[in-house]
């Protein structure tokens, strides 16, 4: 049963990263910790590599059907990697195991990783639903790229995408559509290139802090590989603010779900 539910999950990750250029962490995560029983740090590591080669297959696709911003991808990118090894290098060897107690309550790492991630994704899902329920959420001279903004946002997203074993594409997605200027489907593309290079320069960093079953982890991303070919075929029959929503009130969801499995299970 346990292999029928991480085929399934696996082929879902890469749909969802195909279709709306975010949610492969936002499933590998929860997949590895919650159905494989892995811990949240050994799990980010495997995140990064899922994702990460999935991106690659979905990034191809995209460049070949035009749909790559590279300019946008440079300026948000090279700043995003420099961001992932600040965190990995300097900022994660300090967190210490145990930060908080209360009570018979203990402040983990782990937990405090977790609930950062699922109050980020309300953060993204929010944003981009408030966008989309806009009649019009950019105006007419306002647009140019926001290099400055982009160059900061992809700092911020490399370190968190270091710290939390994340592609980031929740975070990537409304950056680049308010600041990047781009339509959601250029957006798309252009966000799992940036995935691409964040999840796999993430994962040559920290690869060594876990015991990786390479068996299940080929399997699964292999999986996600073929997931993300249906989900970016599947993404051009949407229009941008179909696309929108259904980033916003997914990523929205799984993050409800994160935060009650962590302060109520």
């Amino acid at each position: 049963m346990q292999e029928i539910i991480t085929c399934a999950a696996s082929l879902s990750i890469g749909l969802i990263l195909g279709l709306i250029g975010a949610g492969g962490s936002i499933l590998t995560l929860p997949v590895f910790v919650y159905i494989l029983k892995m811990d949240p740090i050994s799990s980010s590591v495997y995140s990064m590599f899922v994702v990460g080669v999935a991106s690659v297959t979905g990034s191809i696709k995209s460049i070949l059907n035009r749909l790559v911003d590279f300019k946008v991808s440079m300026a948000f990118g090279v700043p995003s990697l420099i961001g992932v090894l600040i965190a990995r290098e300097i900022i994660f060897p300090c967190i210490p195991l145990e930060l908080y107690t209360i009570g018979d309550f203990i402040l983990t790492k782990k937990i405090l990783f977790m609930l950062c991630f699922s109050i980020l994704m309300f953060i993204a899902a929010f944003r981009m639903l408030r966008t989309a329920s806009a009649k019009d959420s950019r105006a007419e001279n306002d647009e140019e790229t926001k290099p400055l903004w982009l160059l900061l946002q992809g700092l911020t997203v490399g370190m968190i995408t270091g710290l939390l074993g994340i592609g980031g594409g929740f975070l990537i997605v409304p950056a680049l559509f308010l600041w990047g200027r781009l339509p959601m489907k250029k957006v798309i593309g252009t966000t799992l290139v940036i995935i691409s290079l964040n999840s796999l320069f993430s994962f040559a960093t920290s690869y060594s802090s876990a015991v990786i079953d390479w068996n299940l982890l080929i399997r699964f991303t292999m999986g996600s590989m073929t997931g993300i070919l249906i989900g970016s075929s599947l993404a051009g029959k949407f229009h941008d603010l179909q696309l929108k929503k259904i980033f916003g009130w997914f990523v929205l969801g799984i993050s409800v779900l994160i935060l009650c499995n962590q302060l109520f299970f």
